[in-house]
């Protein structure tokens, strides 16, 4: 299984480009509707594919968390993801996608794995509504194959979410709190806990937030606040405070979007926040190369709300005591 998964350096390569390298996998007939769908997920985000090894059971887990296996000395949490999916197939998950999210490995129970796919991010689509509320949301973008086959982007970040302590009110203790009543962070990812747990994270600093779905979606609302900036003889820097982007979004994504922030006189002075659970060094490097001022790992909303201070001029230095 590791030959899909060489070269992934060389993957690198298509930051920045609108581009994206997906594995497509499959976790068995869905007993509701009799088909057996193509998910898809970054290979970014894949650190191998393997046969699924010796599953040590754990208590106390949730119910698609199958246990713990050891991975070069480590212990790895393994989530089943037609049980998470409510599939349940008969088949069995012969095959673990060992994946990594903020430096943070879990392996993932599939029915099997297809190819690699190579695509354009514009050519994946914002999901249906219908196709939302069938998944629970769990689906966060969808493209159409050559064959007519259907292949949905999976939200790791929401199966994390709720099968792990990633997203806890202990997480939230501590964010900074700012006075900035007037200032506003315009912010974009396609998961809907992502989106979530900005918005918290907002709210506890006491600043606004304007959200979107995608870097399409994001570059349109900016284009309409600089357009309505320039009527009013005002630069959209006095109503967009900075712009908190995430890297994988259907349609644009976050570098292009950046690329286009960055390229246009209109948003000179709008600070770029990355904020991505593609945690590598190389994944930061090509932010900084389309003119990311600053990156932010996901799911750690007390480093967020510090940097997003910093950002809007608040003083974030703990005063020492006399």
């Amino acid at each position: 299984m590791s030959e899909l998964l060489k070269n992934i350096d060389a993957r690198t390569k298509l930051a920045g480009t609108n581009k994206l390298e997906i594995l497509l996998f499959f976790l068995g007939v869905d007993q509701r509707t009799g088909r057996r769908e193509t998910y898809g997920i970054n290979v970014f985000k894949v650190r191998e594919v393997m046969r699924t090894p010796v599953i040590t059971a754990a208590p106390d887990m949730p119910a698609s968390v199958e246990g713990m296996v050891s991975l070069r000395g480590a212990l790895v949490p393994v989530i089943d993801l037609a049980k998470y999916s409510g599939i349940s197939p008969e088949t069995p998950r012969e095959i673990m996608i060992v994946t990594e999210y903020n430096g943070h490995t879990q392996g993932f129970l599939v029915e099997g794995v297809d190819t690699i796919l190579r695509l354009d991010w514009s050519k994946m689509r914002v999901p249906p509504e219908m196709l939302t509320s069938q998944t629970g949301g769990l689906v966060t973008a969808v493209t159409e194959l050559e064959d007519n086959r259907l292949v949905m982007m999976m939200d790791v970040e929401k199966v994390l979410s709720e099968t792990t302590s990633i997203d806890n009110e202990i997480m939230y203790r501590g964010v900074v709190a700012v006075d900035k009543p007037d200032s506003t962070v315009f912010y974009c990812d396609d998961s809907s806990v992502a989106r979530k747990q900005i918005e918290r994270t907002l709210a506890a600093m006491g600043v606004r937030g304007i959200s979107a779905v995608n870097g399409r979606q994001m570059w349109e609302e900016m284009e309409k606040v600089a357009a309505y900036a320039q009527s009013v003889g005002k630069p959209a820097s006095s109503m967009i405070s900075l712009v908190l982007t995430d890297i994988e979004m259907p349609e644009m994504d976050g570098y292009i979007l950046t690329k286009k922030i960055k390229s246009d006189p209109r948003f000179n002075g709008i600070p770029v926040i990355m904020h991505s659970s593609l945690s590598g060094m190389s994944n930061q490097k090509l932010g900084a190369s389309v003119g990311v001022d600053e990156y932010v790992p996901k799911f750690e909303p007390l480093r967020l709300s510090e940097t997003l201070a910093r950002r809007l001029g608040v003083d974030t230095t703990p005063v020492r005591a006399a």
